[in-house]
């Protein structure tokens, strides 16, 4: 616990760290990559190199100050952020080199502003919250270790079969390497990869989702290939696992980790809202609702550039075909094709926005929402604007956590 004036000092920093956050963490990870070269093999690259991870970074220091007297309310995003260092590997031995490295930015970019008093109650908060990262993710440690089937750290899988699902998504089927059994997983899970791409001087680990039904013997993962832009690169694993890695090949893996996941025990409708590849989560998803063979309402929205893109149709069909009449599809192309119109491949030419999802979802549902950042910022305002309340409104971000 922080005594009264440690509380009083981290708040007095608030409006600080909303104006220079971002400068304070970018500064931060330029330092510790300096003085820890060897983290760079845990830490995505590309993130780094987009801001994404600096402005998440600042997003959570922000929220502790702000919340530094009450810290239980922000233990839903802490163990949001543990699942995912836990898939990484982050270790309690790193805690120490994000602290030291973290204070000292705060002091070099505020200068005299960070007077002693200021960075000393930092020094503790930090030590306070990084305990609770630390006792909930041996926990999470504990529990994938300990499952039928568990390991920790990484295990080498096969590649079973690389199968086409698009022109730019590529499902991996990977089975144990050993042979032995591997965890289940909740659907909406994902897994970390860990690849050595040749003429690369890092290893470097993606986040994927499962997208398979959970109790087989094998992962599903489904890679969208990351062309790049004037504004980013080729994404250098999904270029690799795309272009590279054939069957036959072995590649490492962390155990199924992840908080966004389906509600098993929830009666209600539920609504399964994707864009791009945001679907393959929402497959697996399907997939296991399709199994329960319950009463529950089922409303599979997908949006797509066009037919050349969308992956996983026919085993979205076939598995809402298996809930039968509780179950409706709805597909949604940006630009379709003359083969789309010809084929009546998609249910409504645009965008999907609130009228339309007031049309075509039930009432009173939870929404599982996956995509990019600006198809899941435009589904929760129309869901807002429907008068949807937030607690049936359920979202996951590829990479860094952020904010809608």
């Amino acid at each position: 616990m922080l005594n009264a004036q440690t509380v009083s000092i981290i708040k007095s920093t608030v409006p600080v760290l909303a104006e220079h956050g971002l400068e304070i963490t970018k500064h931060f990870y330029t330092r510790m990559f300096a003085r820890h070269p060897e983290l760079l093999n845990i830490f995505n690259h590309a993130n780094q190199k987009q801001g994404r991870q600096q402005q998440a970074l600042a997003n959570a220091v922000y929220a502790a100050a702000a919340h530094i007297d009450n810290l239980g309310a922000i233990i839903p995003a802490v163990r949001l952020i543990a699942q995912k260092h836990r898939s990484l590997g982050i270790k309690p031995e790193h805690y120490p080199i994000v602290g030291e490295n973290l204070l000292a930015a705060i002091k070099e970019v505020l200068g005299d502003a960070a007077t002693p008093e200021i960075i000393g109650a930092w020094g503790e908060a930090y030590g306070v919250i990084a305990d609770a990262f630390i006792s909930i993710e041996a926990e999470m440690y504990a529990e994938a270790e300990g499952a039928q089937g568990g390991w920790k750290d990484f295990r080498r899988f096969t590649v079973e079969r690389k199968q086409p699902e698009s022109d730019v998504i590529t499902s991996f089927y990977l089975a144990p390497e050993d042979g032995g059994a591997i965890s289940s997983f909740k659907p909406g899970q994902y897994v970390t990869v860990k690849v050595n791409i040749p003429g690369e001087k890092n290893t470097m680990l993606r986040q994927y989702s499962l997208s398979g039904e959970p109790g087989k013997p094998y992962y599903r993962i489904s890679v969208k290939r990351e062309d790049g832009t004037s504004e980013r690169p080729d994404g250098a694993v999904s270029n690799y696992l795309h272009e590279t890695v054939k069957a036959g090949d072995a590649l490492e893996l962390s155990a199924p980790a992840g908080e966004f996941v389906l509600d098993q025990e929830d009666a209600r409708p539920v609504v399964l809202l994707s864009g791009g590849v945001g679907l393959t989560p929402m497959v697996s998803m399907l997939n296991a609702l399709a199994a329960e063979k319950g009463e529950r309402e089922v409303a599979f929205l997908h949006s797509a550039l066009n037919g050349n893109v969308h992956a996983l149709r026919a085993e979205v069909l076939e598995a809402a075909g298996r809930i039968g009449a509780n179950a409706k599809v709805r597909f949604v192309y940006e630009q379709p094709t003359e083969a789309d119109r010809a084929a009546g491949a998609f249910d409504l030419e645009g965008r999907i926005d609130a009228v339309y999802l007031a049309e075509e979802t039930p009432k009173d549902a939870v929404y599982y929402i996956c995509g990019p950042v600006p198809f899941m910022r435009a589904m929760v305002q129309s869901l807002k604007a429907n008068v949807v309340t937030d607690e049936r409104i359920r979202y996951e971000f590829f990479g860094p956590a952020g904010t809608l």
